[in-house]
């Protein structure tokens, strides 16, 4: 693969909590990341221009993408009114010569929200230049209060898909229901909505332009493990993304939280990226364990 077609990969700031925004930006720098996409939430640094450009400065660490404030515990960042909210996080990416602004679809309470959503989007990219891409994401499901992850992993593949499930989502938690400029692909949310991930890619088609890389095994919640640790096709759509020449970014968004130190968290931050760069390369097929599952 030529340097011009070379996929970027990043980091994604969430993927070190409980620690704060600058460990992102040095993680990714110490590992060797490309960039590092910011989750705009309650800690102040995430929300403001200055601190973030000083971030990127200091750690010679590009700001990719900005996740909007869009989480049920970020709904007070920047004010009550998710309309401006997105304004806010387009402008903030293109100040910060970030790409992607990532948005997940209006809750359904958000009546205004939800009636001007598609329209917003796409004024956005006309305005800003910078990509609407919105997020797939997953039902509340019944068996979340019934043994939340190995055992309701087991019963979503007993049965053949999720069980009962409400979506909190307009109008639904699959964005491909509306016409969006541009998509992020989520793998552990398809883990946990029971979602083809290489068919909800092909949905997404030329408009895919973001990749939140992550893993799961169906359990009733979002687990965002490392590529390769559940069974999602991590490395397989890597692989078609590396021969169809994708221009989009590839984010690694997984959990460290249960890492007892820095050095452990790294090695994992390590083994994600090592994942990812091998698999995005063209030529390169899919390494499976004895246990059925992708491996890096």
């Amino acid at each position: 693969m030529t340097s011009q077609h070379r996929i970027r990969v990043g980091l994604s700031t969430a993927s070190v909590y409980p620690q704060n925004t600058e460990a992102g930006f040095r993680y990714a720098a110490e590992v060797g990341y490309d960039g590092v996409e910011v989750m705009v939430w309650l800690e102040s640094v995430s929300q403001e221009f200055s601190a973030l450009r000083a971030l990127s400065k200091k750690y010679g660490i590009p700001v990719l993408s900005i996740h909007a404030p869009c989480l049920l515990i970020s709904q007070r960042v920047w004010g009550s009114d998710p309309v401006s909210k997105l304004d806010r996080s387009a402008q903030l990416a293109s100040d910060l010569g970030a790409e992607t602004v990532v948005v997940h679809p209006p809750f359904r309470w958000q009546r205004r929200y939800v009636e001007g959503f598609q329209e917003q989007t796409w004024r956005l990219e006309r305005d800003t230049g910078v990509k609407l891409a919105v997020e797939n994401m997953f039902p509340m499901r019944a068996d979340r209060f019934f043994g939340r992850r190995t055992r309701s992993a087991e019963r979503m593949k007993e049965r053949g898909g999720p069980g009962p499930g409400l979506t909190a989502f307009a109008p639904s938690y699959d964005p491909t229901d509306i016409d969006h400029p541009h998509y992020t692909l989520d793998l552990s949310h398809t883990a946990t909505a029971g979602t083809d991930a290489m068919e909800l890619a092909a949905r997404m088609g030329d408009r895919l332009t973001h990749i939140h890389l992550a893993d799961g095994r169906g359990a009733s919640i979002d687990e965002h493990l490392l590529p390769g640790h559940g069974t999602q096709p991590c490395a397989e759509l890597c692989q078609q993304l590396a021969v169809q020449g994708f221009t989009g970014q590839v984010i690694l968004e997984i959990s460290t939280k249960h890492a007892r130190t820095a050095a452990e968290r790294s090695l994992l931050l390590s083994e994600a990226l090592q994942f990812a760069r091998t698999n995005l390369e063209v030529g390169v097929g899919p390494t499976v364990g004895e246990d059925g599952i992708q491996k890096p």
